[in-house]
């Protein structure tokens, strides 16, 4: 056998003549200039097991392989390995080295979020990590995304309104030189939505459409949805009630036998504000006040 020879071959992606193509690229030993490479493509079909779909046998660094929607689709994730021989003695080989699994489609980063009812905002990029192929629409050439929220209960059932609210509806993925596995990316931000409510940490999903696909190799692809955590807070509650008693947040206890509008509550960090109306409902004997009406914003 040759001795090792430190291949380390790598997967990235590009259009060839208007295709998406995945290209295996591997380093090419200076001392042994007249070696042969076999390139072996698979992809993952079960967990834990690979599926050949293409064999090379080239004196290039480089080895290239279609997705062409049949037996390389959107959504796999794609090896390649690499063994490198004489071309005089093919029964020499070096050991075959296998490059890192390369998802191919569209993806969430980070794939899961754990937020919490704090009202911070978290960042959320969505990308592709293959080129976006639009034949004769080269100026504008983007996948658009519809995103939509749910929420997952136990044993993935679905509830109700999900726990987190999004910054956009839809996002463009604008077609850009492809860098580190990305080749189009967006942005929005997570907020987990404060309701006030002691229903424990609960786990709501994000998930991406591509809308209009013009290309036969988006036509069947729905992208991995992002799970997000949210860790459920303990809020604060204040109270008026009865004639009217009242409990502030902090526990605070006093009473407002008076008619009128009064401002209950008001906070100094964001627009949130209570008014609270109180009419008379006691008799002759005793005056007494009791809350008809409350407006918030």
């Amino acid at each position: 056998k040759l001795t090792s020879l430190a291949l380390q071959p790598v997967i990235t992606s590009e259009l060839v003549e208007g295709r998406v193509h995945l290209k295996c690229t591997y380093s090419r030993p200076p001392s042994k200039p007249l070696l042969q490479y076999m390139v072996v493509w698979s992809r993952l079909s079960t967990p834990g097991k690979k599926e050949q779909i293409q064999r090379d046998t080239t004196p290039r660094s480089f080895s290239y392989v279609e997705m062409n929607g049949v037996n390389l689709k959107l959504g796999d994730t794609v090896f390649c390995t690499v063994t490198a021989f004489t071309r005089d003695t093919p029964e020499q080989q070096s050991l075959p080295e296998e490059s890192k699994g390369f998802y191919a489609g569209i993806k969430f980063l980070p794939e899961s979020l754990q937020i919490a009812e704090d009202g911070k905002e978290h960042v959320l990029t969505i990308l592709s990590t293959v080129p976006i192929a639009c034949p004769g629409h080269n100026d504008s050439c983007k996948i658009t995304l519809q995103l939509s929220t749910e929420d997952l209960g136990k044993d993935s059932q679905l509830l109700g309104p999900p726990d987190i609210t999004l910054s956009a509806c839809q996002v463009d993925l604008l077609r850009s030189p492809c860098s580190e596995s990305s080749c189009a990316a967006a942005a929005l931000t997570v907020t987990a939505v404060t309701d006030f409510a002691q229903d424990g940490n609960r786990i709501s999903r994000i998930r991406a459409e591509p809308l209009r696909r013009r290309d036969s190799l988006w036509r069947s692809y729905t992208p991995k949805d992002a799970k997000v955590t949210v860790q459920d807070l303990p809020t604060g509650n204040c109270y008026s009630f009865t004639d009217p008693h009242i409990i502030t947040f902090d526990g605070w206890r006093y009473d407002n036998y008076k008619i009128g509008t009064f401002l209950l509550c008001r906070s100094v960090s964001r627009e949130f504000e209570v008014h609270v109306r109180q009419w008379d409902c006691g008799g002759h004997r005793s005056a007494t006040a009791c809350n008809c009406g409350v407006a918030a914003r």
